[in-house]
């Protein structure tokens, strides 16, 4: 079966290609939703699919949060944030030849690689940080209270 390229795909790619973000599937809906109340989250999840299978779209797996999405199909790292959940990308050479460096596995073939780093924006550090100091400055009022 042939994928043509429907009037769906084309507004999904855009839609990703608009963002910038690294969206969610869901995020990408809600985007093409507020403007296109005719197209369902299924069409939406297909053609993320069959962009991603094509290289027109980089599927980006984000263990223990939703899959993201990138125009952007360079090979390329990203860093994600375990407090907020947003990625970005990493602005590091890509490693080519990393995947020669693995020992042990010699009979494998293997095609690609994908690393995502994890820790916290600078927004959320900045956040954790003030809540932090909130707390020492808070701690010795309660024991003064007691």
């Amino acid at each position: 079966m042939k994928n043509r390229n429907t009037l769906q795909r084309r507004l999904v790619l855009e839609t990703v290609r608009r963002m910038h973000n690294h969206p969610t599937a869901d995020e990408i809906f809600r985007e093409i939703a507020a403007e296109n109340t005719l197209i369902s989250k299924a069409t939406v999840y297909r053609n993320l699919k069959i962009l991603s299978e094509q290289g027109e779209i980089l599927h980006i797996p984000i263990p223990d949060g939703a899959d993201c999405f990138d125009f952007n199909t360079k090979p390329h790292y990203h860093l994600e944030c375990r407090s907020c959940n947003r990625v970005f990308d990493v602005n590091m050479p890509y490693q080519s030849d990393l995947c020669s460096k693995i020992v042990g596995c010699e009979d494998f073939l293997v095609e690609s690689h994908h690393i995502v780093f994890s820790g916290l924006c600078p927004a959320c550090r900045k956040a954790a940080e003030q809540r932090a100091q909130l707390q020492t400055t808070e701690e010795p009022h309660r024991k003064n209270a007691e």
